[in-house]
């Protein structure tokens, strides 16, 4: 037996067996997620940035188990970079070398290859985290390190090459936020060096400053962000003030306010890993293991194996069927 509509909880999602969609309530009525997956193998694909020692892109097919296979080179060997995509582009942004840098660079998600020069940010930076947002249109980065930390927010049009543009301000100079999108809202949590549970949010078709969302779990640092048109998930990082990575995964509804809440757990501790994800699933990528895990976004519980990456370096991953499209 259904519920009675004012007993429905705001975000609640469902199955509808009758068109075979999935659904989401926005406090009156059932609307169907709405997403956008070019037909690439099978399905919707998620790039990982290798950080560090070279410039390595790999990918998988995120609805297939399977391990990674070389996409091509970006154009630095950064790590800590900012990402952004549609569902024909991916973008990278900053990072540090270690020296930091502010090259914007681009790949076509339907071939493979090396990237090519997009423009600039505003300030130069790594973001320590997967610091970046995007809708179909527009890519919003948000604070880095430069070497200290600064709060700026730029943002690009993600379909035309040039330099970014002045967004507004994070509420704090924290840098290292990991973040996810629905197709209006961009959402940053977790933070360094002080490790803050406050959650973040902007309007990504509008430009200002980001507001106060809620909060995290626990005083940490997050890794892994990951997100369908609704639903957004941490995986894993680590506890403050002591270095102790952990497996816990939180999550959040994109379109309401409120706290982080328990989603289930990774096999194993891990911190600096990357996030990617289509409609239905969440990839947890790198984070000093070769495993591959994998979760269903609509409901709680544990990851499973999705497959191997090629290393197990930390990564930054975005896909070209996240949330935000």
């Amino acid at each position: 037996m259904s519920l009675p509509p004012s007993e429905i909880p705001l975000g609640a999602m469902r199955f509808n067996s009758d068109s075979q969609k999935l659904e989401y309530w926005n406090g009156s009525a059932w609307f169907q997620i709405h997403t956008f997956s070019p037909n690439l193998d099978g399905g919707a694909r998620g790039i990982a940035y290798r950080a560090g020692a070279n410039n390595d892109i790999e990918f998988i097919t995120i609805p297939t188990q399977g391990n990674a296979t070389d996409f091509g080179s970006s154009q630095s060997a950064a790590g800590g970079l900012h990402t952004a995509a549609s569902n024909t582009r991916s973008i990278s942004a900053g990072g540090g070398t270690p020296g930091r840098i502010n090259v914007i660079d681009f790949v076509t998600f339907s071939s493979t290859g090396n990237a090519s020069d997009f423009g600039d940010l505003t300030v130069v930076g790594a973001g320590g985290g997967q610091m970046g947002m995007s809708n179909q249109t527009r890519g919003v980065f948000g604070g880095r390190t430069s070497p200290s930390n600064v709060n700026t927010i730029d943002f690009v049009t993600i379909a035309t090459l040039g330099d970014a543009v002045d967004f507004g301000d994070q509420g704090n100079t924290e840098g290292g936020m990991n973040c996810f999108s629905s197709p209006t809202r961009g959402v940053m949590g977790g933070a360094h060096p002080s490790n803050t549970p406050r959650i973040e949010f902007i309007t990504i078709a509008s430009t200002g400053n980001s507001q106060e969302f809620g909060s995290l779990m626990h005083d940490q640092e997050l890794s892994g962000a990951a997100s369908n048109a609704t639903r957004g998930v941490w995986m894993a990082g680590r506890f403050a003030p002591s270095p102790t990575d952990m497996s816990t995964i939180q999550y959040v509804q994109i379109q309401t306010l409120g706290d982080a809440v328990e989603f289930g757990d990774l096999t194993s501790a891990r911190n600096d890993l990357g996030g990617c994800s289509d409609c239905i699933r969440a990839l947890a990528y790198g984070g000093g293991s070769t495993v591959i895990e994998y979760l269903t976004l609509a409901t709680g519980g544990n990851t499973a194996d999705f497959g191997d990456s090629q290393t197990s370096s930390g990564y930054t991953c975005l896909s070209n069927g996240h949330g935000g499209l």
